[in-house]
């Protein structure tokens, strides 16, 4: 049996480039965003410049450990593309990744985070969706 998802993304060696690998993939996906979104994520970043690379180390392990049974399912089916399998089920996987989000959201202490949060959440899931073949991407360059 291979790696799990945690072994291969999350080691000391590789997970430095896979939050950066993200970051990048987050910033990608705003500059395509609506106009919300991108009013949002210039807030965020306004309040920290370095809040998206740092959320993302913070998230990753979470992340990761959502996407575990999809890529176990994935490797079971014969494997191919996983940024197409993930698309094939892209409101399963969305909704499973925004719960990470959604839990740190409810949790915070800042009103303004909180606030941006739920003004973009309800594209939460269109938006994750048009990541997912990037995102497929990202992990199989760990894990392939």
């Amino acid at each position: 049996m291979g790696q799990t998802l945690q072994e291969s993304l999350l080691n000391p060696t590789n997970r430095p480039q896979v939050v950066k690998d993200c970051a990048q993939l987050v910033d990608e996906q705003v500059k395509d965003s609506g106009l919300m979104v991108k009013g949002a994520y210039k807030v965020v970043t306004a309040f920290k410049s370095d809040i998206i690379p740092d959320a993302v180390d913070t998230l990753v392990d979470d992340f990761v450990v959502r996407l575990e049974p999809f890529h176990e399912d994935f490797v079971a089916a014969g494997g191919g593309s996983f940024g197409d399998y993930l698309a094939g089920r892209g409101p399963e996987v969305s909704n499973a990744l925004l719960g990470v989000t959604d839990d740190r959201a409810a949790q915070s202490d800042r009103a303004t985070l909180r606030k941006a949060y739920e003004q973009v959440r309800p594209k939460g899931v269109d938006n994750i969706e048009k990541a997912l073949p990037k995102l497929g991407k990202i992990v199989e360059k760990y894990t392939v």
